[in-house]
């Protein structure tokens, strides 16, 4: 009889484990645990929570000069708004009811985009203005940094708030963006990608979702999920209302495919797979690669993934993440070298079909990596 039970106990084992959905869930699981331990070591948190006590580091969020002179550090009273990649505290002067300077303090956003932002007059035109005038300046997200941008305005009047009322800490929403052309724009595109492809199998509508992936999500609103943005969110939380369209990105990439849609993101909604795939219909030069080229190549994807998360997880080479193929896109901040890289990934796919995809993208193969069945 206890044999029978032992037996009977083994089988059901076995149809778990055998179970395609519960092995889904676990390697999504698992991809959960590989982001974090990024996340731990960069920011030293995990989804808010400081993982490591900074108290000797503490900074007051206001100071008071001898020349009367309010100093307000957003490094605290603002960690609930973040960047692309991370927090954008400011250190905002004020005197005599102006405000007189704004700084931008460490940060982990892309320098290339960011710079941009400081360079702009985002920042600029704060100044000279008295706290109530400048959180009622209604100012634009600079093109191409849409999220940095957010972040910093949020920062800044994170900090005036504080400053004309320093038990005012509420989490103000911009309301302004949400009705904007571009993120209306954006917002249709992904919602169209993430729903339309469920119901329609249509070739002309396929073309026509990875034209406008290319053009709305791509150049127009930088809008696609990366490294640096994944350990982001892993790193401080997400504010789904803030961060809508890049959630419905998300739950495109790791839930549709615990419902039979695999690679539903790469293959409907990224905007540098899409590229790829749009160039690679116009050429009939295909060069068919060997099943034994191809195994190198997947190999070699697996081998730099995984080096990338071992330099990560030593605490070193961070900086991999701000240059991913994707911020290509951003051509008027990306460096000279990302654009070279992007334009020869987009030559190759003339000839073989979509080579960033299948044998380098790291963002990619942790998505193929939280799918995996066996």
């Amino acid at each position: 009889m206890f044999v029978l039970q032992q037996n009977q106990l083994l089988v059901k084992m076995s149809k778990i484990l055998d179970n395609k959905k519960l092995q889904q869930i676990f390697s999504l699981i698992a991809c959960f645990f590989i982001v974090m331990a990024v996340a731990i070591n960069k920011e030293q948190r995990v989804l808010g929570i400081e993982i490591i006590s900074e108290t000797d580091s503490i900074v007051p969020a206001e100071t008071v000069l001898e020349d009367g002179t309010i100093i307000i550090n957003t490094k605290d009273i603002a960690k609930d708004i973040m960047g692309y990649g991370g927090r954008t505290p400011l250190e905002i002067s004020i005197k005599s009811g102006v405000v007189t300077d704004v700084k931008v303090l460490d940060n982990s956003e892309t320098p290339e985009f960011f710079d941009e932002i400081t360079r702009s007059d985002l920042i600029s035109g704060w100044i000279g203005l008295s706290p109530e005038d400048a959180l009622k300046r209604q100012v634009d997200a600079v093109s191409g940094s849409t999220m940095s941008s957010d972040a910093v305005i949020g920062s800044f009047r994170r900090g005036v708030q504080y400053a004309m009322d320093e038990n005012v800490q509420a989490r103000v929403i911009d309301w302004n963006k949400f009705t904007s052309i571009d993120f209306i724009c954006t917002l249709i595109v992904v919602l169209m990608g993430g729903i339309i492809p469920l119901f329609v199998k249509n070739k002309k509508y396929r073309m026509v979702q990875l034209i406008l992936n290319v053009v709305v999500l791509g150049f127009w609103s930088g809008t696609f999920i990366s490294y640096s943005l994944l350990v982001n969110y892993m790193a401080n939380g997400i504010n789904i209302m803030t961060s809508l369209i890049f959630v419905l990105l998300l739950i495109a990439a790791f839930i549709y495919p615990l419902f039979g849609k695999k690679s539903h993101y790469c293959t409907w909604m990224c905007p540098l797979g899409s590229m790829q795939e749009l160039v690679g219909k116009y050429t009939d030069s295909r060069v068919k690669l060997s099943d034994k080229v191809v195994k190198f190549l997947k190999y070699f994807r697996t081998a730099l993934w995984s080096a990338l998360m071992l330099c990560m997880w030593m605490g070193v080479f961070f900086e991999w993440m701000d240059y991913e193929l994707f911020v290509a896109f951003i051509f008027k901040q990306a460096s000279l070298g990302i654009m070279i890289a992007a334009v020869c990934v987009v030559l190759l796919s003339a000839f073989i079909n979509k080579p960033y995809c299948r044998f380098i993208c790291p963002t990619g193969y942790l998505f193929d990596l939280s799918q995996k069945t066996k």
